[in-house]
């Protein structure tokens, strides 16, 4: 009799089957293929692959990325990067508020007026602006402490000035129905019992990348935590971690893209900070069970900040303090579950570092990925669209595991194969980065008619030839301006992209970002737009998410 788990294999070769016999006899449409000029391109291996550029290279200007929230209004001044939860504006603007209010309230300071600088940026951010020493602040108030204890371990100078500014804690969001069915089962809810429920197939549910997500990091800590609290990167902890990622179906380059598929019924649960969940009403059907180190702001001095900057820096901690200014972090949803303490020990960045490393090495738990980019090179790509796309492919290649498996599709009026579909290793990485140099400019845009065929090439990938693997894990990235004006429609090929459930991540250069967004949504994946300096830091904190 097989098991559980055979079954579900059995299954899975069962629907590639049933799959394949869809796109070959039952595509809507019929004989779409035929109707689309398929060319196959040999491209000249590149040998000489550029070395991939350090973070300090791919960060963009600080000025032009994170413009201040608050700027300093008089010459004695202290800058401070903030997580953007309270950096921001609205409910997530608490620490905008209070900057602004301190820069108004003329605190003199040994005779001088002082104010503050405040830059609203993500936690990860903020970690690799100042690791990377292109830009150091000096002072940081991530999410949380872990960001600290790394930075601490690379070898920068971190002092913990206050241990908590506005209190918050992170949460898995599980359905009232779903709770209920596990606390029948395992009693009181906690991240063990939730880690469990996944391991065991009982509970599908998603969860941000821990390199970009503070909420994302914890969770990765946490889950390792429940299998070897004192040793979570032991062999014991790995494999129960491995154990729990195969049934991961989802890890999100944002929290949006989370919530969508939440709402769409495809998860049972997320993750979310304490303070979004209580500013977002859509969400509050679902149960709150908090989990991990605590979310509680912490600030910290960065370097050798001098005397006079300390000073404006516990002056501005003690203003935060004030029960007007508690009472408002309260009003927008902070300093809630003060109740709860983590039920783990504190880890050092060193841990926290290799935690990541491996995370990004198993994330796939024995299902690689296969994937196919799809590059836009007709005409209205010419010039400076191209150069950025041929840029964001050979720098982002060093984000994507090797055992992954990767194909290269480009296309105008006609769609070219510049790369069959094969494992990521050294040669196929070499092939990759000579097709991607040799692409050219030119005719109209068949967008959907080259969406077809990575598709084909995907279902042929999975379910025929020497790497048939039904456990394969197939997506594509449409690199394009999303001006399609050629070819096969989105209605021609909708019904059957949403039938196959591949995510279409789209990168947008100079681009109708609105139409490539419509092709991201039909199953949940994302649209970056590529027009931003920071288009490298977005490819990276993607494809550490997908690939």
């Amino acid at each position: 009799m097989m098991s559980e788990r055979d079954k579900r294999v059995f299954l899975k070769i069962i629907g590639a089957a049933v799959i394949v016999f869809i796109i070959v006899y039952m595509w809507p449409g019929g004989d779409i293929y035929s109707t689309i000029n398929v060319n196959k391109v040999k491209h000249t291996p590149d040998p000489n692959i550029p070395q991939p550029l350090g973070t300090k290279d791919i960060l963009p200007d600080i000025k032009s990325e994170y413009p201040p929230q608050v700027n300093e209004s008089t010459s004695s001044y202290l800058e401070i990067f903030s997580s953007t939860e309270k950096a921001g504006s609205g409910t997530d603007g608490w620490l905008t508020d209070v900057a602004k209010d301190f820069n108004n309230a003329a605190i003199m300071i040994d005779g001088k007026r002082v104010s503050i600088r405040l830059r609203g940026i993500p936690s990860g951010d903020g970690y690799d602006y100042i690791t990377s020493g292109k830009h150091l602040p000096d002072a940081y108030t991530p999410s949380n402490e872990l960001w600290g204890e790394m930075i601490v371990s690379q070898g920068i100078k971190a002092q913990l000035v206050q241990k908590r500014l506005a209190g918050n804690v992170a949460g898995i969001l599980i359905s009232k129905a779903k709770k209920d069915e596990l606390a029948a089962k395992y009693g009181a809810i906690n991240i063990k019992t939730v880690v469990d429920a996944v391991a065991n197939n009982e509970l599908v549910m998603g969860y941000t990348n821990p390199f970009a997500s503070s909420t994302g990091l914890n969770f990765l800590i946490s889950a390792l935590q429940t299998f070897n609290s004192s040793n979570l990167l032991s062999d014991e902890a790995k494999a129960g971690f491995e154990s729990f990622q195969a049934n991961i179906p989802v890890v999100a380059y944002t929290t949006l893209q989370l919530r969508d598929l939440a709402k769409s019924g495809k998860l049972d649960g997320l993750i979310l900070e304490y303070q979004t969940y209580m500013n977002t009403p859509d969400i509050r059907s679902y149960e709150f069970i908090p989990f991990g180190v605590r979310h509680d702001n912490p600030m910290y001095a960065i370097g050798e900040p001098s005397a006079d900057k300390i000073k404006i820096l516990n002056k501005f901690v003690e203003f935060t303090q004030q029960e007007k200014y508690q009472n408002l972090a309260t009003k927008y949803g902070f300093n809630g579950l003060d109740q709860y303490q983590p039920e783990a020990e504190a880890v050092s960045g060193d841990v926290i570092i290799q935690a990541q490393k491996f995370w990004k090495e198993k994330k796939n738990a024995g299902k690689p990925i296969c994937a196919v980019f799809v590059a836009d090179v007709s005409g209205s790509m010419d010039g400076e669209p191209l150069n950025k796309l041929r840029r964001s492919l050979i720098d982002g290649q060093y984000y994507i595991g090797e055992d992954n498996l990767i194909g290269l599709i480009s296309y105008s009026n006609d769609v070219n194969i510049d790369l069959p579909i094969a494992k990521f290793d050294l040669k196929q990485r070499s092939l990759f980065a000579g097709a991607v140099r040799d692409l050219q400019a030119g005719g109209s845009t068949s967008t959907f008619d080259a969406i077809a065929i990575a598709m084909k090439m995907l279902i042929d990938q999975k379910a025929a030839g020497p790497d048939a693997d039904p456990n394969l894990k197939p997506k594509i990235f449409v690199l394009s301006d999303g001006k399609s004006n050629t070819g096969h429609s989105l209605d021609d090929i909708r019904k059957i992209v949403k039938e196959l459930g591949m995510p279409i991540y789209t990168i947008g250069y100079n681009a109708n970002l609105p139409e490539l967004k419509e092709i991201s949504d039909i199953n949940e994946a994302v649209c970056i737009d590529a027009d931003t300096e920071n288009v490298v830091i977005k490819i990276r904190n993607l494809f550490n998410a997908e690939l």
